[in-house]
């Protein structure tokens, strides 16, 4: 397995010359969205990578080894000894048809030899938890799923994803990896402190959350938040919610508000709610954020036995947790860069949803707020 990367401003042929040519079976580009709506920056990629897969996303943040960086486009390049590639994307134009989305993807790289899946898409009107439902349902349990949702710098408006046919709104594009030379490891944490008691889910819908403990949703979420709630939707990524159970019970999971509906009282969430469950508000320090960081890193590293300059990992960490830290964010990626070595290459993005299994599982889920670590190698 052999990994190349660049960092550049703009997606065209000399910001791609040093890895033209480069051979390669997938190409990851993470990119700020203004780079991405260039109408050349497709066939760009294309001339540079002619028999690659293609696929990535729009973010609020890129990130490499450097740190983060906004405005600029992380194109990474892999090539692998024995592990094989396949591509499926898929239109997804409207919230409701996210699990079915998600099951054709899945239909599409479902094989005896699926060892691993990563998923990009888009950030706003989808349902994360359901795309991910549709493709374990189709792929299995054991097949772990990672990947995130495009962001686009935190504007909650359209976003972009890149598919081997182009760049596009609408678009979720899911890449298969097969054979048994593939090792992949995972690591997820929050770092994430709760806050105000919990409070029961008394009517939802999916991902629409609608009354908690009887009332109106939206009216109490703007009490918990104060002066914060006139910047609403964009300020609920400072206060997430943590999922519990009907025991009140945490179950790992946090739920980002991505929109609010305030002629029906109700809050927009990432991903599905637990009609039997709780959720409590959660806030974050930037310590407790790099010590979420470095716990996902260890978790990852632990799982896996080599971590050399030929593996790769990707980082997907919520756009949330980069508005907590403001000018700090770089110690995040310093923390997981430092567990996994120098040696280790890293690419990956600030998202609008974390796609990744438990750490020590295959079960995938939806994250929020969370700094997921994929880790890549072959045997």
């Amino acid at each position: 397995m052999k990994v190349g990367q660049v960092s550049i401003s703009r997606i065209d042929d000399a910001g791609l010359a040093p890895l033209a040519g480069t051979p390669s079976h997938l190409v990851l580009l993470f990119a700020a969205i203004d780079l991405l709506r260039d109408p050349q920056a497709h066939a760009a990629l294309r001339r540079a990578f002619p028999d690659a897969i293609l696929a990535g996303c729009s973010t609020a943040g890129e990130i490499s080894a450097k740190g983060m960086s906004d405005g600029s486009a992380i194109v990474t390049t892999v090539a692998f000894d024995a592990v094989t590639v396949r591509c499926a994307a898929a239109r997804l134009e409207n919230m409701d048809q996210s699990a079915i989305v998600g099951a054709q993807l899945g239909q599409s790289l479902k094989a005896p030899d699926l060892r691993a899946a990563l998923v990009f898409g888009k950030g706003v009107g989808i349902n994360g938890s359901a795309l991910i439902d549709g493709m374990v349902g189709a792929v299995g349990t054991e097949v772990p799923i990672s990947g995130g949702l495009a962001g686009d710098g935190g504007a909650f408006a359209a976003t972009l994803t890149l598919t081997p046919d182009g760049i596009d709104a609408d678009q979720v594009v899911a890449v298969g990896l097969y054979g048994d030379a593939l090792k992949i490891h995972h690591g997820s944490y929050g770092g994430w402190q709760p806050f105000g008691p919990p409070r029961r889910v008394t009517r939802a819908d999916g991902n629409i959350l609608y009354e908690l403990d009887g009332q109106a949703a939206l009216d109490l979420y703007k009490d918990y938040l104060g002066e914060y709630a006139r910047d609403l939707p964009a300020s609920g990524l400072l206060f997430p919610f943590e999922m519990l159970d009907a025991e009140c019970r945490s179950v790992g999971l946090i739920r980002t508000i991505l929109g609010v509906d305030e002629q029906k009282g109700a809050l927009v969430l990432a991903g599905d709610i637990d009609l039997n469950g709780h959720l409590r508000l959660m806030h974050a320090s930037n310590e407790g954020l790099v010590d979420g960081a470095e716990t996902a890193a260890r978790r990852a590293k632990d799982e896996a036995a080599d971590l050399g300059a030929d593996s790769l990992a990707i980082l997907v960490s919520c756009v949330g947790r980069k508005l907590v830290m403001g000018d700090s964010v770089d110690e995040e990626v310093e923390a997981v860069s430092q567990v996994l070595g120098r040696q280790v290459p890293l690419t990956g993005f600030y998202s609008y949803g974390e796609i990744a299994p438990f750490s020590s599982t295959t079960q995938c889920m939806l994250h929020n707020q969370t700094m997921t670590v994929t880790f890549l190698s072959e045997s």
